[in-house]
């Protein structure tokens, strides 16, 4: 009795509405899985990827797909050729096993290239500010080597009086066509042309100022904005100075880390501002005055009588402006911290002792209890000495 065959969706793990897209990506990872080359020898793993291939065969194709979805498997019974009866002509395995084999024999994927013009690839620099130019802005001057087309040659590569030929192995396509045996027959890959990296030219004589790369290395600088608001890590864009664009392609763009140097009193968190201020005993009993120090400068705060230590206020729109509109800013915290002085003269630590008798005679307090406590306990001692007399003389 023939074996029954699975659900070709179930068998790529796709729902029966998925796209190409989702279906080539599903076979994609079965093939990779089950590849007689990956998995030697392993009789199960051939069969299943012959089982996957069949699948995609059906299900990438619109016709037989359609056929599938109304007839089910009979729609090919008695089909001749491929892998248990089944004809895979037609199918487009080509890309999925460039892939396969590319990661087996190639030590990673070739990916075709398109000659036509691509942008230049970016370049990466940084520069340090200090915390005040991070919250408000700054200009810096960067220094960069960058790429400029060669006057010698106009950028073309080639030595003067010569021109670029076209490539004769890829016939200025910049990609060039190669054939691999599988287990279904010949697949057709395509690939970047190693002769001239995909640009289509050759330069036989090239030029000696660029050496053929048609752009000259040089160090240039800059002036950079910038922007209110940004942290330390956030990168700013110049754009059109990067790497020179491939084939008539733009040029990338410079990015620029900003580092942020630390502030001796000020922290930062998202576009808030933290600080400490000392408040001295007498402010913070009495209440007055304390000069706090911001971003915008100095301001007066007024202390109510009685604060305590670690008292937090806020000091609104005294943080950092916001990167996209610089009109909005967070806030200051900041953290009150009272002071206990540490070095008094006698007349001022007796005038303590003064305030402190008639506050609550803190100083004493222990004693006092101490004290108590002795008397306390010598009244009971003689109350327990007083009953046993008591009970003796009965």
């Amino acid at each position: 009795m023939a074996e029954q065959k699975r659900d070709y969706y179930e068998v790529l793990g796709v729902d029966k509405s998925a796209d190409d897209a989702a279906i080539k990506k599903a076979y994609r990872v079965l093939a990779k899985k089950y590849h007689p080359d990956m998995n030697p020898g392993d009789a199960e793993a051939e069969k299943k990827f012959k089982e996957a291939s069949e699948a995609y065969a059906v299900l990438s194709d619109p016709d037989k797909r359609r056929q599938y979805d109304q007839f089910g498997h009979a729609a090919f019974e008695g089909g001749a050729g491929g892998a248990g009866g089944f004809d895979f002509s037609g199918a487009d395995f080509g890309d999925i096993f460039g892939d396969i084999f590319g990661d087996l024999f190639g030590g990673g994927r070739s990916r075709s290239r398109s000659n036509g013009p691509m942008k230049g690839a970016n370049l990466r620099t940084s520069v340090r500010i200090t915390f005040e130019e991070a919250v408000f802005g700054c200009k810096k001057e960067i220094e960069l080597n960058v790429k400029e087309t060669c006057k010698t040659c106009n950028g073309s590569g080639a030595k003067p009086g010569t021109s670029p030929e076209t490539c004769p192995k890829c016939g200025g396509k910049g990609q060039v066509m190669f054939t691999q045996q599988s287990l279904f027959g010949t697949v057709r890959n395509v690939q970047t042309c190693p002769d001239c990296q995909g640009s289509g030219k050759i330069i036989k004589e090239k030029c000696a100022d660029c050496r053929g790369t048609g752009y000259i290395a040089m160090k240039k600088r800059y002036s950079v904005d910038i922007p209110a608001g940004i942290d330390n890590g956030q990168s700013t864009r110049m754009p059109g100075l990067g790497e020179p664009g491939i084939n008539g392609g733009p040029r990338g763009d410079v990015l620029i880390e900003v580092i942020v140097g630390r502030h001796p009193i000020f922290q930062r968190q998202d576009f808030d501002i933290y600080s400490t201020v000392p408040v001295s005993f007498a402010v913070a009993a009495l209440g007055g005055e304390v000069m706090i120090d911001t971003v915008d400068g100095k301001v007066i705060y007024d202390v109510k009588a009685g604060t305590q230590t670690d008292t937090r206020i806020r000091l609104r729109g005294k943080g950092v402006p916001s990167w996209r509109n610089k009109d909005v800013r967070g806030d200051h915290y900041v953290t009150l911290v009272v002071q206990v002085p540490d070095k008094l003269k006698p007349e001022a630590k007796e005038l303590l002792r003064q305030f402190d008798e008639i506050t609550g005679d803190s100083l004493n307090a222990a004693k006092a209890a101490t004290e108590q406590e002795q008397h306390g306990g010598e009244s009971k001692e003689n109350t327990t000495e007083g009953k046993k007399k008591k009970r003796w003389k009965l």
